[in-house]
């Protein structure tokens, strides 16, 4: 990057499966009045606005940035829109980042959100194309297969994906803003409904309403606020086909090459010592060990035994998803954000409850599409 860029200011609403009470314009506001207050700033002091969604058609409102310019004050202000599928919150975090670092703005304002009570996601991630696989009733039933072919080539034992769901619960609990929170076990998961084999109920992300908003400052009126900021030290967003004979569908090419790059631009040898906290896209809990693999903290066919010896626990080597996840908490649009955000927030030492100690390096991590997306971001309290 040009100039160094920081998280100044997070903000995010309290994640629920309906939020009748606020419109989406004003359920964004929240986000975004949190997020301002928190970096101790006004409308007035942001020069641009990134924006960024999951599919249009989960909400069925086209081009939201201009239904939401008012309640982002956008007036008069540039204002863009990003979207990359599952991975855009994460994205559009970046894409503010570059903002700030190329030198065209000293101070963005970045949100992302989902009011899914307000569409119907199943519906529009079942579609059926000519010559391409079908979504096979929602994004689970597409990545079942890539979870069975994980489970068959690692030799992985079938109640791994069920502990990952109950430890991410157990966060989950820790975490005020979280969507689920009540307390479940291993067996609660083994015993719910298996919907789309090997992913059960319990093994699955819900539909969430929420938002999440962040402020991005330069280096000099960083160092002017009156908190502590979260130095970006590297990101990236790198993408592949999604159809293309022999690829990795388990641990795709475009996730390890984005890991790769951003270590070397941050100057991390060796993640799983170097990085205190990682705050995954794991919608199914089968993903967490298979990020595991793909990011580089464990070896291949090894990221089960991380899960099973229970390393990433709270309060253990590696702590993943402290903050619940996307397991308890997805608001389509806004997950990738959320995890930007939650390490920006245990880099600052402001994660409350979930706040891991000692943390000094922290990674967000977003995927989306196919597993054909991949956005990564490495904060530190480091400039």
């Amino acid at each position: 990057m040009k100039r160094p860029v920081a998280v100044v200011g997070v903000g995010q609403t309290h994640h629920t499966s309906k939020r009748p009470d606020v419109n989406l314009a004003e359920m964004v506001r929240q986000a975004v009045d949190r997020a301002l207050e928190d970096a101790a700033l006004s409308y007035e002091d942001v020069d641009a606005i990134v924006l960024g969604k999951a599919p249009d058609a989960l909400e069925g409102i086209m081009q939201p940035e201009q239904l939401l310019a008012g309640a982002l004050g956008a007036h008069l202000k540039p204002i863009i829109r990003v979207h990359t599928a599952g991975s855009v919150g994460c994205t559009t975090a970046l894409t503010a980042v570059t903002h700030v670092a190329s030198g065209l703005y000293d101070r963005v304002l970045t949100v992302a959100f989902e009011k899914q009570s307000e569409g119907n996601a199943m519906w529009a991630l079942s579609p059926s194309y000519a010559f391409t696989q079908p979504m096979v009733a929602g994004a689970g039933g597409f990545f079942a297969p890539y979870c069975r072919a994980y489970i068959m080539r690692s030799g992985a034992p079938s109640h791994i994906g069920a502990v990952v769901a109950a430890n991410a619960r157990e966060n989950a609990g820790r975490n005020e803003y979280a969507h689920l929170r009540d307390p479940m076990s291993v067996q609660d998961v083994l015993n719910s409904p298996m919907l789309w084999d090997p992913i059960r109920f319990l093994e699955s992300c819900p539909s969430s309403d929420g938002a999440i908003a962040l402020v991005l400052s330069s280096e000099e009126l960083a160092k002017k606020g009156p908190r502590k900021p979260a130095w970006i030290k590297a990101g990236a967003t790198f993408t592949e086909p999604m159809y293309v004979p022999g690829r990795d569908q388990v641990s795709p090419l475009a996730g390890r090459t984005c890991a790769k790059f951003v270590y070397e631009k941050a100057g991390i040898k060796n993640p799983w010592k170097e990085i205190q906290v990682a705050e995954f896209y794991v919608p199914f809990s089968w993903y967490e060990p298979m990020w595991l693999e793909n990011l580089g903290f464990a070896e291949l066919n090894e990221g089960w035994k991380v899960v099973d010896r229970g390393d990433q626990k709270f309060g253990r080597h590696l702590p993943v998803n402290p903050s619940g996840g996307v397991l308890n908490t997805n608001p389509i649009g806004a997950s990738g954000m959320l995890r930007f955000g939650e390490a920006a927030l245990q880099v600052m030492g402001r994660a409350g409850e979930h706040q891991v100690g000692g943390v000094k390096t922290a990674l967000g991590h977003a995927y989306g599409g196919g597993a054909q997306y991949f956005s990564i971001a490495i904060l530190s309290t480091e400039l």
